[in-house]
């Protein structure tokens, strides 16, 4: 398919600023004998809402893991938000981390402590000092924290235990305790992994909302073809390490599908089962201010809060 490997040109979604919000630079990683990158290359504009996509073990998630400064190269740069990531360490990496939300697969949860709890985790890079329990944190996160929930369609859980949720649910809690960061680039690492279909495509569904209605840069791994295809502004396919496919979404179709993957995938075996899959396929800030002395708020009034907002 004539011009399949090369960048795209326009993205559709929200408008795009100049300059990349991501750079990597010929990043090389290895972990014993293993070369996890290799010599990968990638930039990433503002607002766009990019797919890696590849088979377990293409180096989609240690990609992601180098963003936010988890993992750091052997060789080459990372530059995000213009700050060098593979370089920074202490406070201005904290700082950065403050700025990229993530979303992980298997949830990252706190299953005994309440939704509200698990979501006010991720404003703990704001605060200073142990927090225990709801008490500790201002009633102004409490309510941000409640209005993450409200926007995912939880509200009326925020009380209830995290193990209780669905698998479903309890990705909706992890995508705002990410919100609760404020970010301006929101990474997921295989979201929908461990959800059943439908749960996934109202997950991938939330997340691609959100981000167009924030404006937020997201960077997705993936593995499968026609949830890439249908969410994604750009694929960036991965095969052993290595960037083998850059292409915009728009105008592929499903009889693109075979050529795409044929970039990931490594055997006849691993194409024969993904033309199974795809023949059932359907179309388709810093002020520490004072702890809050009510431990927990009533929903009711913040719902007369909110509809009061509106």
């Amino acid at each position: 398919m004539p011009g399949l490997t090369q960048p795209p040109q326009a993205i559709t979604g929200p408008a795009v600023a100049a300059g990349p919000v991501i750079a990597v630079r010929d990043i090389t990683k290895t972990f014993g004998e293993t070369t996890a990158l290799h010599d990968v290359s990638l930039t990433i504009a503002r607002g766009e809402i990019v797919v890696l996509l590849g088979l377990s073990g293409s180096g989609k998630s240690t990609l992601l893991r180098h963003l936010d400064g988890l993992d750091r190269p052997d060789t080459g740069t990372v530059t995000v938000l213009d700050a060098p990531v593979s370089r920074l360490h202490g406070r201005p990496l904290r700082a950065l981390r403050g700025q990229v939300g993530f979303v992980f697969q298997q949830f990252e949860l706190v299953g005994p402590l309440t939704v509200l709890e698990n979501v006010l985790a991720g404003a703990l890079f704001q605060m200073r000092g142990p927090r225990l329990g709801l008490w500790g944190y201002r009633r102004e996160l409490k309510l941000a924290a409640l209005g993450h929930l409200d926007r995912v369609g939880l509200l009326t859980h925020a009380y209830q235990r995290a193990d209780t949720l669905s698998g479903g649910q309890q990705q909706r809690v992890g995508i705002a305790r990410a919100l609760m960061q404020n970010p301006r680039i929101l990474l997921a690492d295989e979201p929908v992994a461990s959800l059943d279909p439908e749960s996934s495509a109202q997950v991938m569904a939330l997340i691609r909302e959100i981000a167009i209605d924030s404006g937020l840069t997201v960077v997705c791994s993936l593995h499968q073809v026609d949830l890439a295809l249908s969410w994604g502004d750009r694929i960036v396919g991965l095969r052993r390490g290595e960037v083998v496919l850059d292409t915009a979404t728009q105008g592929l179709s499903k009889q693109n599908m075979m050529e795409i993957y044929g970039r990931v995938t490594t055997s006849t075996a691993e194409l024969g089962a993904i033309d199974t899959e795809l023949g059932t396929a359907p179309d388709e800030p810093d002020e520490q201010g004072e702890p809050d002395e009510q431990g927990e708020l009533d929903l009711q009034t913040f719902s007369s809060a909110r509809d009061n907002r509106r």
